[in-house]
Parts: C-alpha cells; sequence; structure tokens
C-alpha cells in the first residue's frame, strides 16, 4: 500500500480550514459563554460565602440579643425578689412600730384607770372618814363602842367592794 501524499495534503489543508471556520464561528461564541458561565458561577459562589457571612453575623446577632433578653429578665427577677423582700421588711417593721404603740397606749390606759380607781378609793375613803367622824361626834361613845363603830364601818366597805 502506498501512501499517497496528495491525501495527506489534502486532509490537512480540509481540517485547517475547518479548524479556522470552527474557530471563527464556533469556538469563539463557546468560549464567550463559557466564560460568562464561568463568572455566573463565580459571582454565585461569591454571593453564596457573602450570604453565609451575613447568616453567621445574624446568628451572632440574635445570640447576643437572646442573651441580654435573658441578662434583663434575671435582672427584673432579682430587682421583684428585692423589692419584695424591702417591703416585707417595711411590713414587719410597720407592725413592730404598731405593737409597740398599741403597747404604750394601753400602758397609758393602764396607768389612767388605776389613778382613776385610786382617786375614786381616795374618796370614797374620805368621805367614809367623814362619816365615821360625823357619827362618832353625833355620839360620844367609849373605847368600845368606838372599836364596834370603825369595825362596822369596815364591814360596809368591804361589803361595797
Amino acid at each position: 500500500m502506498s501512501i499517497l501524499w496528495e491525501n495527506i495534503v489534502i486532509s490537512m489543508v480540509a481540517f485547517l480550514i475547518l479548524f479556522l471556520l470552527l474557530s471563527k464561528y464556533a469556538f469563539g461564541p463557546l468560549f464567550t459563554v463559557m466564560e460568562k458561565r464561568r463568572e455566573l458561577v463565580k459571582q454565585q459562589l461569591d454571593e453564596a460565602a457573602n450570604s453565609r457571612t451575613q447568616a453567621q453575623a445574624f446568628v451572632d446577632e440574635q445570640k447576643q440579643a437572646l442573651a441580654a433578653a435573658r441578662k434583663d429578665a434575671y435582672d427584673i427577677i432579682d430587682q421583684a425578689k428585692q423589692t419584695s423582700v424591702r417591703q416585707a421588711d417595711d411590713i414587719i417593721a410597720q407592725a413592730k412600730n404598731e405593737t409597740i404603740r398599741l403597747k404604750e397606749e394601753a400602758a397609758r390606759d393602764i396607768v389612767s384607770e388605776k389613778n382613776k380607781a385610786v382617786e375614786a378609793l381616795r374618796n370614797e375613803v374620805s368621805s367614809m372618814s367623814v362619816a365615821i367622824a360625823s357619827k362618832i361626834l353625833e355620839k360620844q361613845v367609849d373605847e368600845k363602842d368606838q372599836s364596834q363603830l370603825v369595825d362596822q364601818y369596815l364591814k360596809e366597805v368591804g361589803g361595797k367592794q
């Protein structure tokens, strides 16, 4: 078999013409489309990275907001506890003060009533003394009669109580 050089040259020239036509009309637009696709994919990857970064920042922000809300809630609870303890102490102090006031008032009332009773007893004793003296003056008695008279009046005083 013999090699035909003319066929090889014609095949090479045809291949070269085909390559030139393909590069001008097919490869150029194909490479342009592929480059646009590559840039689109690159842009989408960049956007995905940005979105991921933004999402992470948002998650971190939400965690901080949640931590702040928890801290505020704990502060409110702590403040409520302190307020309730303070109010309980105030109520206890007021009750103690009221108790002391009532005791003092009762003591004053007792002293007042005692003084009234002593005064009434004095008035009673003085009126009895006057009555005894008037009875003694009405009749002159000896010691025995006087002793009986005093005993009688003491019995009368004892009976009145």
